[in-house]
């Protein structure tokens, strides 16, 4: 049994290029660059070392997605590893590892004047958007006929007191024989 699964999170190297198949397919492709941490031999210090990941996204999914990703997002990252190999005009033999998207998460928020999501932890998924907490990926679902939220009130701030009484250490006629254990 084998396993392919990636899961990888951080910042896109580029923005994106879509392109499109001559079936139709389309496919957006863009880099993330992702660190891993390595001690310098000479200085003996932590360093982080970047690893730029080649990811690609096929179908329905890569046109929406194209219209969030830009250079610098910070996203998250789930899907599967693909290997390719093609040979040059001049006859050379090339050969690449990339990822296959299949959900990706945002991290980084959008100030973009298109709707766009706000927020951390927005994500996508499939074909639609998933927030992943109370800050919003800028999709929201419209609540059930009759529904009302409820409404909270924040709670009363408690009154100053006076202050605590200072703990006294005890008095120095305390022996060993009288402490019970």
């Amino acid at each position: 049994m084998s396993i392919n699964r990636v899961n990888i999170s951080g910042n896109l190297t580029r923005d994106p290029e879509m392109r499109q198949t001559a079936g139709g397919t389309q496919i957006l492709q863009f880099g993330v660059a992702v660190n891993d941490r390595r001690r310098n031999p000479q200085t003996g210090e932590w360093e982080d070392t970047p690893n730029f990941v080649d990811c690609v996204v096929f179908g329905a999914r890569a046109e929406p997605l194209s219209r969030f990703l830009s250079k610098g997002t910070k996203v998250a990252i789930e899907g599967k590893l693909r290997y390719s190999s093609w040979e040059t005009k001049d006859g050379q033999r090339r050969s690449k590892l990339e990822v296959v998207v299949d959900d990706l998460e945002f991290f980084s928020q959008r100030s973009g004047q298109d709707g766009g999501y706000q927020g951390q932890n927005a994500g996508y998924q499939g074909g639609g958007y998933q927030g992943a907490g109370q800050q919003g990926s800028g999709y929201q679902q419209a609540p059930a006929p009759g529904y009302s939220a409820p409404s909270y009130a924040a709670p009363a701030a408690p009154a100053p007191s006076a202050p605590a009484p200072v703990a006294t250490p005890p008095s120095s006629d305390v022996y060993d024989e009288d402490i019970p254990f």
